[in-house]
C-alpha cells in the first residue's frame, strides 16, 4: 500500500483522497505501481489548480460575463466534487466559493452599472427628444436639418432602454423629425411656387425693358425704367437657374437705353454750352443799349438781338436764369423809356396836367392876395391860417409843375 498526505492506494489498487468529510474513492489503478497511481491523480489535481487559477484571473481582469463565469465554476466544481484527483480538494472548494462571491459581487456591480447607464441613456434620449421637438418648430431649415441628423447619430450610439420606454421616446423623436420634414417640405414647395411666380413676373418685366431699349423718348422712358426696377425688386427672386439670366437681360436692356441717352445728352450738353456762350455775347451787346439815348434805334436793335436770341436754342438749365435775367433787365429799361416818352407826348395827359397847374397857380395867387390883405388889416390869425393853406397848395403846384415838365412844358 502507498500513501501521501492527501491520498493512498490500497492493496486492491483503489485510490483514495482525504477530505474534511473523510476519505473518498478517487478511482481504481491496475496498470502500474501505487506511486504511479498517486502521481497520475496528483497531476489531475494540479490541472484543477491551474484551471481555477486561470478562471480567477479571467474573472478579475476580463469582462467575462457572470453567466459564463458561473458555468465555468460549476464545471470545475463538478470535477472537484467527483473526487477524481488527489490533493487538497477542500482548499479548491474554498477557492471556488470565494470565486462565486467575486462573480456575484461583479454581477451586482454590473447590475448597478447597467442601471446607471440605463438611467443616463434615458436622460440622454429624453434630452434628444426635447431638442428634436424644439427643432421641429424651427425655420432655420439647413441648420436644424443638420442638427436633427446629428441627433439621430447620437441616438444610435446610446444603449437601448426597456422596450416600452425606448419605443415611446423613439416615437416622439421620430414624430418631431417627421413634423420638421413636413414643414420644411411645405416651406420649399411654397418657395418654389413664389419663385415660379417671380420668374413669370420678371419675364414680363424683361420683355418690356427690351421693348423700351430703343426708345428716344428719354424722360418718360427713364421714368418707366425706374418703375420697372421697383417692380423687379418687389417681385422677389426667381429660381437660381433663371434669376441670373433674367437679370442680365433686364440690365442689358437698360444699359442699351441709358447708353444711347447719355450719348445724346453729351451732344446736347456740348451744344447748349456753345449756345450759352452765344447768348452771353448777345446779352453783353444788349446791355450796351442802356441807358437809352435813341429809343427808336434802341428798340430796333433789341428786336434784332432778340430774334438772334430765339434762333440760338436752349442753354444749360442751371445757367438759364442768369443769362435770361440780363436780357430781361435791358427789356425793362426799354419799357420804362417807352412809358416816359408816352407820358411826355400824350396830348390828353398834357392837357390835364396844364389845366391842373393853371388851377393851382390861380389858387396860389388868390391866397397870396388874401394874405396880404389880412396882414394890412392887422388880422394876423387869419393871415397865418391862409398861409398854412397856401403852403399846401404850393406843394401841389410844385408837384404839378414837375409832372408838366416831363411833357416838355
Amino acid at each position: 500500500m502507498s500513501s501521501d498526505p492527501w491520498g493512498r492506494v490500497d492493496e486492491t489498487g483503489t485510490v483514495y483522497v482525504r477530505t474534511a468529510d473523510g476519505e473518498q474513492v478517487v478511482g481504481s489503478w491496475q496498470a502500474g505501481t501505487p506511486d504511479e497511481a498517486l502521481a497520475y491523480f496528483e497531476r489531475k489535481y494540479e490541472g484543477l489548480v491551474v484551471e481555477i487559477g486561470l478562471l480567477e484571473k479571467r474573472v478579475k481582469t476580463t469582462d467575462l460575463s457572470a453567466k459564463d463565469a458561473q458555468t465555468a465554476i460549476d464545471h470545475i466544481r463538478g470535477q472537484v466534487d467527483a473526487h477524481h484527483a488527489v490533493g487538497d480538494l477542500d482548499a479548491l472548494k474554498v477557492r471556488l466559493d470565494k470565486l462565486v462571491e467575486t462573480v456575484d459581487a461583479r454581477r451586482e456591480e454590473r447590475k448597478v452599472q447597467r442601471a446607471k447607464q440605463s438611467d443616463e441613456a434615458r436622460h440622454s434620449k429624453e434630452a434628444l427628444v426635447v431638442e428634436a421637438e424644439e427643432l421641429a418648430q424651427s425655420d432655420q431649415w439647413r441648420a436644424a436639418g443638420e442638427r436633427l441628423r446629428a441627433l439621430v447619430d447620437t441616438w444610435k450610439g446610446l444603449p437601448r432602454l426597456d422596450r416600452k420606454s425606448d419605443d415611446e421616446l423613439w416615437h416622439r423623436f421620430s414624430h418631431a423629425r417627421s413634423a420638421f420634414s413636413k414643414r420644411r417640405k411645405a416651406h420649399f414647395a411654397s418657395l418654389d411656387a413664389q419663385r415660379e411666380e417671380a420668374r413669370k413676373t420678371k419675364e414680363k418685366l424683361v420683355a418690356e425693358a427690351e421693348s423700351l431699349s430703343g426708345s428716344s423718348d428719354w424722360g418718360p422712358t427713364a421714368a418707366r425704367y425706374r418703375e420697372l426696377m421697383a417692380d423687379w425688386k418687389a417681385a422677389g427672386r426667381a429660381q437660381r437657374e433663371h434669376e441670373d439670366d433674367l437679370w442680365n437681360r433686364f440690365r442689358g436692356a437698360q444699359d442699351v437705353f441709358f447708353a444711347a441717352r447719355s450719348s445724346v445728352f453729351a451732344e446736347r450738353d456740348a451744344e447748349q454750352t456753345e449756345n450759352l456762350k452765344l447768348k452771353e455775347e448777345l446779352a453783353e451787346e444788349a446791355e450796351k443799349l442802356v441807358p437809352v439815348q435813341d429809343l427808336k434805334a434802341a428798340r430796333a436793335a433789341f428786336r434784332s438781338l432778340n430774334e438772334r436770341w430765339e434762333a440760338i436754342g436752349h442753354v444749360p438749365r442751371d445757367s438759364r436764369p442768369k443769362v435770361e435775367g440780363r436780357m430781361h433787365a435791358v427789356e425793362r429799361a426799354l419799357q420804362e423809356s417807352e412809358e416816359t416818352e408816352w407820358r411826355r407826348t400824350n396830348p390828353e395827359a398834357r392837357a390835364r396836367a396844364e389845366g391842373l397847374t393853371g388851377q393851382l397857380q390861380a389858387a396860389v395867387d388868390k391866397l397870396q392876395g388874401q394874405i396880404e390883405a389880412a396882414r394890412s388889416a392887422g388880422n394876423t390869425a387869419k393871415a397865418d391860417k391862409l398861409q398854412r393853406e397856401l403852403d399846401g397848395r404850393q406843394a401841389l403846384l410844385d408837384q404839378a409843375l414837375k409832372g408838366l415838365h416831363e411833357f416838355g412844358g
